[in-house]
């Protein structure tokens, strides 16, 4: 996947946390400041990196800039990851059935007098 400034822009943890806050709703400078505890310059900093890779979209509205995700990167990244969560699902699938054929030691052992 050639999208570097999208995994960059994801690599941060507050970067992350600020589009875990949008995937809830839009949300304005001034709340993302007070949910995430950042100042409100290093906040625009990370809203201008996510802007710039494609992940948010910002809409003026009166005074205040509105910050919403753009779902096209999101989706992108999923198409990105399906493979690797079909071979997760099958691993897993797989370990299910061997744990369903090994025996459990708590039914095999008598009960305690």
């Amino acid at each position: 996947m050639s999208d570097d400034p999208l995994w960059s822009a994801l690599a941060d943890p507050h970067r992350r946390a600020i589009v875990a806050l949008l995937l809830e709703r839009p949300r304005s400078v001034g709340e993302i400041v007070a949910e995430c505890g950042l100042s409100q310059p290093g906040t625009s900093k990370h809203l201008r990196v996510l802007r710039d890779a494609g992940l948010v979209r910002v809409r003026q509205d009166a005074q205040r800039r509105v910050y919403a995700l753009d779902p096209a990167p999101i989706a992108a990244l999923d198409a990105w990851l399906a493979p690797y969560r079909t071979l997760w699902n099958r691993s897993l699938d797989t370990l299910g059935r061997r744990l369903d054929e090994t025996p459990d030691s708590t039914e095999s052992t008598p009960p305690k007098e």
